[in-house]
Formats: structure tokens, C-alpha cells, sequence
């Protein structure tokens, strides 16, 4: 069986860390580059990087802070945030990422996902997928969970899978922050419904919560920001609960 990875977030916004509920009231979480250092020494099996504002500020997320990240770092590491183009993603790749992350601009244009597996490989494409219910159906969001789709969640995975990505990352809006779990259904509906890894994100507030969403929510990979941020949990310790409930994990 595939070890669970256990993965911590940086958004990132005019170069620093932040952490908010909902996608707003964002508040300061640290230096990034001290942040990723510190996860890679803590034993994290990836790190995503996401230029939160880059799509809505419709500019390039931050190749220097990426180059400065993974210099320091010696483990997988995702950018997203304001990637457009096979460019884009080029000049990321020479910087450093190990694969990119597109949400809004895939949204926008679903072709530039079978564009950049064409180009770079589906290991490298990670579609980020941001979800909210939305008269009782959940439904795809876009720039930061600002702007409503019509598009159904579980059919725009598809889709995504269909066109070339190598990977999910499903975060719930209703539950981002609150640290009150994962959305463990639709987390479950969404990994049994594609054969590719899926990494859920949104809501990890307690250890059991990290169990839950492997268990009963199918995910291949889960991923958190504040309590990492604020060592409210530490990655070695979850990661030793999790083998403790025969969860296989990389220790």
C-alpha cells in the first residue's frame, strides 16, 4: 500500500505566510522560507506553495521566493498560483517546483491542463479544486473561493482526470479553517470516483481529524496550514499516530 503524505501549506501573500478562515481575515504565519526549512527537517513528505492572491492580483507568482524555497529544501514541492501558460510553468519548473498546482486559470481554460501533461508530464500537474455546497450540491469556486461555478464538483474531477491531471488537491470552503475536520464524504465520493491521487485540504484542526479523512475519506494525501504554522500539531507525532492505527506513512 502507497504511504499517506502528510503535507503543510504555505499561501503566500506579498511574501509572507498567512493563515485565515474561510479564505479571509488572514493573519501572519512566519517567514516562508524559514517554514519550509523547518517542515523539511520535521519530516513532511511534500510542501505545496500557493501565491494566494496571485490569480486576483493577475500577476506571476513569485519565481525568486520559489527558487529560494527549494534551494533549502530537499523534498517534493508544488507552486500554484497565477500559472496561465506552459511558460509559466516553465519558468516555475527552472526555479525549483517539483510539479505546479492550477485551479482558476484550469477552470477558465480546461485545455491548459491536457496542454502541460502534454508538455511536462501528468506527475507534474496537480489541478487544485477549491469546493463550496452550493444549494445543496457541491460546486467548484475559483480566485480563492471569491467567484461560484456552475460547474459539479464531482463531474469537473472527472473531467480534470479525463484531460490529464496527475493529482487532486480538494480543499472545502466550508470547512477551510475552522479546524473542525475534513469534508470526509465528498473527500470520499471524489477519490473513489478517479483512479489518481487525491490530496485533501480544508479543516484539520486535531490528529483523529488526519485519520478520518485516510480512513473513512479515502484521500491519499492530506494537507494543512495553521496547525503546522502554529505547532498546535507536529508532524512527527501525527505521523507516529497514524502508524499506530496501522496507517501506512513514511516515518
Amino acid at each position: 500500500m502507497l504511504a499517506k503524505r502528510i503535507i503543510p501549506c504555505l499561501d503566500i501573500k506579498d511574501g509572507r505566510t498567512v493563515k485565515g478562515t474561510n479564505f479571509v481575515d488572514l493573519r501572519d504565519a512566519g517567514d516562508p522560507v524559514e517554514l519550509a526549512i523547518r517542515y523539511s527537517q520535521e519530516g513532511a513528505d511534500e510542501l505545496v506553495f500557493l501565491d494566494i492572491t496571485a490569480t486576483v492580483d493577475k500577476r506571476k507568482t513569485l519565481a525568486t521566493l520559489v527558487r529560494n524555497i527549494a534551494t533549502h529544501i530537499n523534498i517534493p514541492f508544488t507552486v500554484g498560483g497565477g500559472i496561465n501558460t506552459v511558460e509559466d510553468v516553465s519558468v516555475l519548473l527552472e526555479n525549483g517546483a517539483d510539479k505546479i498546482s492550477v485551479n482558476t486559470s484550469a477552470v477558465r481554460n480546461p485545455q491548459l491542463i491536457s496542454a502541460l501533461a502534454k508538455n511536462f508530464g501528468s506527475q507534474c500537474v496537480v489541478v487544485a479544486i477549491d469546493i463550496k455546497i452550493i444549494d445543496g450540491i457541491w460546486k467548484v469556486v475559483t480566485h480563492g473561493g471569491r467567484t461560484p461555478t456552475p460547474l459539479v464538483a464531482t463531474e469537473w474531477v472527472k473531467e480534470c482526470y479525463n484531460l490529464g491531471a496527475g493529482e487532486i488537491l480538494l480543499t472545502s470552503m466550508e470547512n477551510d479553517g475552522t479546524k473542525a475536520g475534513f469534508a470526509v464524504d465528498i473527500t470520499a465520493t471524489i477519490s473513489q470516483s478517479v483512479n489518481i491521487p487525491v490530496i485533501a485540504s480544508g479543516g484539520a484542526g486535531t490528529i483523529e481529524h488526519f485519520e478520518e479523512v485516510f480512513t473513512q475519506g479515502h484521500a491519499d494525501a492530506a494537507l494543512a496550514a495553521s496547525i503546522f504554522h502554529f505547532k498546535e500539531v507536529e508532524i512527527r507525532a501525527l505521523k507516529e499516530y497514524l502508524h499506530s492505527k496501522n496507517i501506512s506513512v513514511r516515518l
